[in-house]
């Protein structure tokens, strides 16, 4: 798949957000890469075969004040080739994708990955 193709997926993930999500998505970049750096890997504590399909970094809703402000945006990144390599098919990849970008999303609005497990399976 291209990287305009693959964008174009992280893209309609983004536009399926419920819009109430979307419209407090300020300050935020979401941006594709290959693969996560050996560096991030390390800081995620992630070793191989294992790897990364998505990435929030910055300062979550929940942990900003009202002195915050004035800063780079908060990122998104979304790795193009682990999600390649474990989708059988363009359908699967959208689901993917789709799911990735959701958890990086709740990640921005300061959701744990428990939390989101918990959301995901009803709890």
């Amino acid at each position: 798949m291209t990287r305009t193709e693959f964008e174009d997926l992280v893209e309609s993930a983004l536009k399926k957000l419920p819009r109430p999500f979307r419209e407090k998505l300020k300050n935020i970049a979401v941006v594709v890469e290959d693969w996560a750096d050996e560096e991030t890997l390390e800081d995620m504590g992630i070793e191989p075969p294992d790897t990364l399909y998505g990435l929030y970094r910055g300062v979550d809703l929940t942990r900003r004040d009202s002195s915050y402000g004035n800063v780079l945006p908060d990122t998104i990144h979304i790795y193009q080739s682990p999600i390649e390599e474990d989708c059988a098919d363009p359908e699967e990849m959208a689901e993917l994708v789709r799911d990735v970008v959701v958890h990086e999303v709740g990640h921005y609005f300061g959701l744990d990955d428990e939390t989101m497990e918990d959301i995901e399976q009803g709890k």
